[in-house]
């Protein structure tokens, strides 16, 4: 499957720093518009933007060894020379070691245990994910293998049908990298640092960035492994941030994955389905958006005002600027905001951009500039698991964040997530729920690109790798990528102040006729009015609406 089917592209990066539009459909349908995004989307081409944002050397030249050693070598150096910093100021317990590795048993079964009545209370219905027909059901292959590990006490005593293999000191079996993986990680949760390298020593003689996606996967677990073996953790999470932002011809790596994963398009595309219809008899909107990334997402939604007959006199898009993202340095959202508004004067559609320059957990409603006579809409999509909550900190950033939105009084609020939980559950069950959460997401990527893609390489080396290496290598606030099953949002959400806002049927309906023309593996479910997108077995994205 090609990335982009340029017959159905309506725009194109022609010249620097300008949209062009192609033709378009004469519906006045804004929903139908917007959710056609096949026809909407940008059309870019790899080749050139793959010679200037990546370095070429790290898979092109076969003298180099295995690109995933020299490219690690590097980051693992970078990482640790910024750990080294870092932990002169802020010394953990036990002389930098994680405080997982001194929890004992007893408390790590009671954790378990009470993640058992946190998924009973707050998990999704998992038994019923259907696509035309189909049933799907949530992966839990894990919870006896770790039980076996609870109550064993000691990781080197697991069943045989155990996802982690015995470990002897004589003759070893050979051992898949996932069972070399899930060793590790329970002899760094033993304690076992001397069993845990040498485990590590090993994965890395045989994994590869470009091999079949359980060995892409098992690349860059392994290093989050040895990150948090070496609580070296944040440094290497600061080294893998994308340095190079985007330019007026170039996409990011994660625009490019946004588009060529549809469990994360289709979030999107429901999102701009549900705030169209919520300001459709509009004169006046006001759409705020906590992580507006590089605005790809309001491309489309502008692209369909332009062929609506009932678009706003006026539309204002708010976008939160965190200064430490890596467009600050080239003009920060203002950069952004100039090219909506540029395409918006394009479209006919009268567009204001405002850039607020600030953390999301620093913005207060007087920063906001909310008019009388505007439709409030807010968008979440992929940024409210960067907020920490009750488990990080008695602040609760993540819920004050939401119960300050509800005092805005919007007409809609949108609610994207990956369907993960890597924010309370512990080491160990967080790490196999990370490997089954990923190992969907890297075959899901070689449904769309082929293996030996050095664009797919990219997005996997610069988006994914540093989200794993996060969650299995940090705690504590510094641990960032905090995702949350949907009943936990579901949960927070009414807390504060909420209510469900189902997604229409047309929404629905025209995302599932669209997942036709992609692999059949991809999978599609409506429940409780939010839509879910996965990948055979897997829950990936969820998309929700509030008001």
């Amino acid at each position: 499957m090609s990335l982009m089917r340029s017959a159905d592209s309506s725009t194109s990066y022609s010249e620097p720093g300008r949209y062009v539009r192609k033709s378009s459909s004469d519906s006045g349908d804004l929903s139908a518009q917007i959710l056609n995004s096949d026809k909407q989307m940008l059309h870019y081409g790899l080749s050139s933007y793959q010679s200037d944002i990546y370095d070429q050397q790290f898979f092109t030249n076969p003298s180099a060894g295995n690109p995933y050693n020299s490219f690690f070598a590097t980051v693992r150096h970078q990482g640790l020379s910024i750990s080294n910093n870092y932990q002169q100021a802020t010394q953990s317990p036990s002389d930098g070691q994680s405080p997982d590795l001194e929890m004992d048993y007893d408390e790590i079964e009671i954790r378990l245990k009470l993640q058992e009545l946190e998924r009973a209370l707050l998990g999704e219905n998992d038994d019923d994910f259907i696509d035309l027909g189909q049933e799907m059901c949530i992966d839990d292959d894990w919870a006896e293998p770790i039980q076996n590990i609870v109550i064993s006490n000691s990781p080197k005593e697991s069943s045989s049908d155990s996802n982690i293999s015995s470990i002897s000191s004589g003759n070893r079996e050979i051992r898949t990298p996932k069972q070399l993986l899930f060793d590790c990680a329970a002899l760094i949760l033993d304690g076992n640092a001397e069993e845990a390298q040498a485990t590590i020593s090993e994965l890395r003689q045989i994994v590869s960035i470009q091999g079949d996606p359980p060995q892409r996967l098992a690349a860059y677990l392994v290093e989050g492994l040895a990150a948090r073996l070496a609580s070296s953790g944040h440094g290497l999470y600061t080294a893998l941030k994308c340095k190079d932002p985007p330019t007026t011809d170039r996409l990011s790596a994660m625009q490019i994955l946004f588009e060529i994963c549809p469990c994360f398009k289709f979030g999107f595309m429901a999102a701009n389905g549900a705030i169209a219809e919520a300001f459709k008899d509009e004169e006046r909107v006001h759409i705020l958006d906590f992580d507006i990334n590089q605005g790809s997402q309001y491309i489309t939604l502008i692209q369909a005002l332009s062929a609506s007959h009932t678009k706003p006199r006026h539309l204002r898009i708010t976008g939160v600027d965190d200064p430490e993202t890596v467009q600050r340095a080239v003009g920060g959202l203002n950069v952004i905001g100039r090219r909506l508004e540029q395409l918006a004067e394009e479209a006919g559609v009268p567009l204001e951009f405002r850039a607020i320059a600030a953390k999301t957990s620093d913005v207060m409603p007087s920063m906001l500039d909310c008019r009388s006579g505007e439709a409030l809409v807010v968008n979440f999509a992929f940024q409210l698991h960067h907020m920490p909550d009750e488990s990080v900190s008695t602040v609760n950033q993540r819920d004050r964040l939401l119960r300050m939105v509800k005092s805005l009084k919007p007409k809609l609020v949108t609610v994207v997530e990956q369907d993960v939980n890597t924010n309370t559950a512990p080491f160990f069950p967080r790490f196999v729920e990370v490997y089954n959460y990923y190992s969907a997401v890297f075959e899901s990527l070689d449904a769309t690109l082929p293996r030996e893609s050095p664009d797919r390489m990219n997005v996997e080396r610069q988006c994914l790798a540093r989200d794993i290496v996060n969650i299995v290598a940090c705690e504590g606030a510094d641990r960032i990528e905090r995702y949350e099953a949907a009943g936990k949002w579901r949960a927070r959400m009414m807390m504060a102040g909420f209510a469900s806002c189902p997604l229409s049927s047309y929404v629905n309906g025209a995302i599932r006729s669209q997942l036709k023309s992609y692999c059949d593996r991809y999978r599609l479910k409506e429940e409780n009015g939010a839509l879910y997108f996965g990948w055979e077995d897997k829950i990936l994205v969820v998309a929700s609406a509030w008001k």
